[in-house]
């Protein structure tokens, strides 16, 4: 287990943008085509995993701990292997939660096999796979240590209730960085940034699902139950931001470059990206706003037809033992969806490991932890005119 990833100067979501990439087949889910619903009596296939000790897993570029040395070896998965006899073929092809969608959605719509038994994907995206009947419900009852030490603030989100259906793989938190030398004072509330002193010296996200949320929160809107006047209302105000050229631009996760220039001095921001961030410039701050910041997920989820079920699920469970949390944790730096890996990380005798416990964009405080919220995520019959208004402001 280590720190400082050599990954910090290239951050796994930086690959995440790309929001025209699948918008053919994203359509299907945003309108909820009836064709393509699964029921629950035929998502399930025979389960080979007694007889069968393998599996497929299937996850983003630079989101597992790999061996400093050696990075084709990955310690914890590594030693699940080593603990269960189960090989795990594990692939880093997911790049863009759209291009994926559009890469698995034609045999799950027509009830084929995906060859995939484990994947990752946002949770916003997760949300179609639910609502498409395109995964299968896990067994709880082997996955003690899910249901043990899951954080409470991720349990049950508008989607999946009770989390039924997905196991957050890592958390973070959708805020604001800022350069507070540059800058010359503190960034406290989400109307801070539009404050004379940054015109043209700001950036937000541009894809609608990772940005929406926070901007919501600046009005002091409750997320967890956000109205489609409350959208409206948001991109009123962006608008005239944009004509004013108050904003400079919107970005994927090219605000690092930004940031880390000058260029801009605030922006949106993920928790994640920021301690990389840190560690090269100690003047860069995240805020979590006094209104609130969004608490978003990328979730483990079980497709249809998947032929080595449980195998999955004991892996899913594996992950959340406190200890191997900690590890992934102190590799990757983003929100950690065991809180009890804080302990196990503040008594390493590692100095840079014991640190990371008491790093709040790790494993936040009690303070941080009540400004934070899930969002209720889009709905398949608001999507297709949210998204047409708000790329449209993006300039996607």
């Amino acid at each position: 287990m280590r720190a400082n990833p050599s990954a910090s100067s290239v951050s796994r979501r930086s690959l995440l943008r790309a929001i025209g990439g699948g918008a053919a087949v994203s359509t299907l889910a945003g309108c909820g085509v009836p064709a393509a619903y699964i029921g629950p009596g035929e998502r399930a296939a025979g389960d080979r995993s007694r007889r069968d000790k393998s599996l497929t897993f299937a996850n983003w570029p630079l989101y597992i701990d790999t061996d400093d040395d050696d990075s084709t070896k990955r310690p914890s998965l590594d030693a699940f292997e080593k603990r269960t006899g189960i090989d795990v073929r594990y692939t880093e092809e997911i790049n863009d939660n759209d291009e994926f969608f559009g890469k698995v959605s034609p045999s799950l719509m027509n009830h084929q096999e995906t060859g995939r038994d484990l994947i990752v994907i946002s949770d916003w995206m997760c949300a179609r796979f639910v609502r498409l009947g395109w995964v299968q419900e896990m067994d709880r009852t082997r996955q003690p240590n899910v249901t043990k030490y899951l954080d409470p603030l991720l349990r049950s989100p508008h989607f999946d209730p009770g989390r039924k259906h997905t196991v957050p793989w890592q958390s973070g938190i959708t805020g604001i960085a800022y350069n507070k030398r540059r800058l010359g004072r503190e960034i406290k509330q989400v109307s801070d940034l539009w404050a004379d002193d940054l015109k043209g010296r700001i950036t937000l996200l541009s894809g609608l699902d990772e940005s929406f949320a926070l901007l919501m929160q600046g009005d002091g809107v409750d997320i967890t139950k956000w109205k489609a006047a409350d959208f409206d209302r948001v991109c009123d105000r962006v608008e005239k931001l944009v004509a004013s050229k108050h904003i400079r631009r919107f970005t994927g996760n090219d605000y690092i470059k930004d940031l880390s220039s000058g260029d801009v001095l605030a922006c949106q921001a993920y928790s994640g990206d920021v301690i990389q961030l840190q560690a090269d410039d100690p003047d860069i701050e995240f805020v979590v706003p006094e209104e609130g910041a969004e608490l978003w997920a990328e979730s483990l989820m079980i497709p249809n037809l998947a032929r080595h079920k449980q195998n999955a699920e004991r892996l899913i469970d594996y992950y959340y033992e406190p200890e191997v949390a900690a590890e992934l944790a102190a590799w990757v730096n983003y929100v950690c969806p065991v809180p009890a890996a804080r302990d196990v990380l503040a008594s390493s005798k590692d100095n840079d490991l014991a640190a990371l416990a008491e790093d709040p964009l790790i494993f936040p405080d009690d303070a941080m932890r009540k400004r934070l919220a899930i969002a209720r995520d889009i709905t398949s019959e608001e999507r297709t005119d949210f998204a047409k208004r708000w790329n449209a402001i993006a300039g996607l």
